[in-house]
């Protein structure tokens, strides 16, 4: 989730860097454990996505713990977990699958196009959607949505986002990407690759579902815009013949291992804002400080004051970040500027504690503004908003116990809760229906672990390709099956 590093307001998003991983919530048996400790600790220095990864024991779903309700709505009518039989019917055929979906993702690296400008990449899923047979293809909001229906049943939406960033590739890969200072470093050229092999599976193996699908391909993710933009471009009314019941997502992440997932029910992803703020100060010579308001003063009060927002606000146990990203005052040594630019980045697991920081950020800023004589008000302009992503439980678990089903219980983990941010959940909160956001890994043991939105961010294409179809159908079999 970043926005572009050309724009003066870049910021880094991600926050999948900053995750941790989670003790284990409940004994298991050691076998099922396969998290490599080396690979867990790597983690943490990369798009650790937090994950552990509890495994679940055998014929068991994830542990659940006491979560925020999602409040996206009605719950969704419950789901069944796909059998391993199921899954195996519903993938026939995905041994040719997989090779034009490895070489889809290949030119997908190869081309990334920055948020807002996914021309050909919008218009080459739009051609995979026609050769496969979609019943319909919307172009809405940058976005490209596929409905592919087969006979009576539930609906189900399964995004898949579909930008890059403004990254420099640095992986030697022979499909490394050919635009300068353009890459796919978090990974969406992966989970577009997975959801049209999804809907290809799902046109070829109709007896193994009914209902209908949608596939839904997302533009802007990584600027938080992409979602909004296809709401407002009358997402819910152009899918009123098709309404979801349900909506699911899926990243790939450095942990767990590649070929493993892992879910989490509850607040999964934080919410986050950035702001830019403007304070005044009165502009004089370097040698006459007396004679000005010096606004580089002021902006260091100010980055000092909100280093306590957290450790003396909050109560102890509540989650919060803030983080000066940025400053700006001034071009020359003996200039004292007449203003100060200061970025800052805001996360919390919780929309109270959220607001309670921005309320804290907006009273310490006029504080120390009135304290230095500051000649007007200080301005604020939010930059980027992500919202709080909070997994439905019910959907959370059938999906969890739908994955363990088709894959194993060794291959399903539990995440922790990640300081990344997505606009995923803008979409099921449009519909009013809930959701659920999981992950699989991206690296296998003994590969250099390399954290998403890093210059040479390069998961393994198999078994992870192959493994985020899977996972995607396993999902939506769960109410399709």
């Amino acid at each position: 989730m970043c926005l572009d590093e050309k724009d003066p307001h870049f910021l880094h998003y991600c926050g999948w860097e900053k995750a941790e991983l989670e003790e284990p919530v409940m004994a298991v048996a050691p076998v099922a454990l396969r998290l490599n400790r080396r690979h867990a600790l790597l983690g943490l220095g990369g798009l650790s996505a937090a994950a552990l990864l509890t495994a679940c024991s055998p014929g068991q779903s994830a542990p659940t713990q006491t979560q925020t309700p999602s409040g996206t709505g009605a719950a969704a009518a419950p789901g069944a977990p796909v059998s391993p039989a199921q899954l195996g019917e519903a993938t026939k055929g995905i041994e040719e699958t997989l090779v034009w979906q490895t070489e889809f993702y290949k030119d997908l690296h190869r081309h990334p196009e920055l948020s807002g400008e996914e021309v050909r990449t919008a218009q080459n899923i739009t051609t995979k959607l026609q050769e496969f047979g979609a019943d319909e293809i919307l172009q809405i909001g940058g976005g490209v949505v596929g409905i592919f229906r087969n006979g009576p049943g539930r609906t189900v939406l399964y995004r898949a986002d579909i930008d890059a960033l403004p990254v420099t590739e640095a992986t030697n890969l022979d499909y490394a990407s050919l635009e300068a200072g353009k890459m796919h470093a978090c990974g969406h050229d992966m989970h577009v690759a997975c959801g049209l092999g999804a809907a290809a599976l799902l046109v070829q193996n109709k007896d193994a579902w009914k209902g209908t699908y949608v596939a839904l391909f997302q533009p802007g993710e990584e600027t938080g815009k992409g979602a909004r933009a296809m709401v407002d471009d009358g997402l819910v009314a152009k899918l009123s013949h098709a309404r979801p019941e349900v909506c699911l997502a899926q990243h790939v992440l450095t942990v767990p291992e590649a070929g493993h997932v892992a879910t989490r029910p509850g607040a999964v992803l934080s919410a986050g804002d950035s702001i830019k703020i403007t304070v005044f100060g009165k502009g004089s010579h370097g040698s006459m400080p007396n004679l000005g308001v010096d606004p580089a003063v002021l902006a260091a009060s100010i980055v000092m004051r909100l280093q306590g927002i957290v450790s003396r606000e909050l109560a102890p146990g509540q989650f919060g970040v803030v983080t000066v990203g940025s400053i700006h005052v001034g071009n020359a040594p003996n200039v004292i500027s007449d203003r100060a630019e200061l970025q800052v980045n805001v996360r919390a697991y919780d929309n109270d504690v959220r607001d309670k920081i921005l309320k804290s950020i907006d009273r310490i800023v006029r504080g120390e503004c009135e304290a230095s004589g500051s000649p007007q008000e200080p301005t604020f302009e939010t930059i980027a908003t992500f919202p709080l992503t909070v997994n439905d439980e019910a959907v959370t678990r059938t999906v969890t116990e739908s994955l363990v089903a088709a894959l194993g219980a060794d291959r399903v983990h539990q995440l922790a809760p990640v300081p990344a941010s997505e606009d995923f959940s803008i979409i099921p909160a449009a519909f009013g229906v809930p959701f659920t956001f999981w992950g699989f890994g991206g690296f296998l043991p003994g590969m250099p672990v390399v954290g998403n939105h890093n210059p040479g961010f390069a998961p393994a294409i198999e078994p992870t390709l192959r493994t985020g179809t899977e996972a995607a159908l396993a999902g939506i079999l769960a109410y399709l099956g």
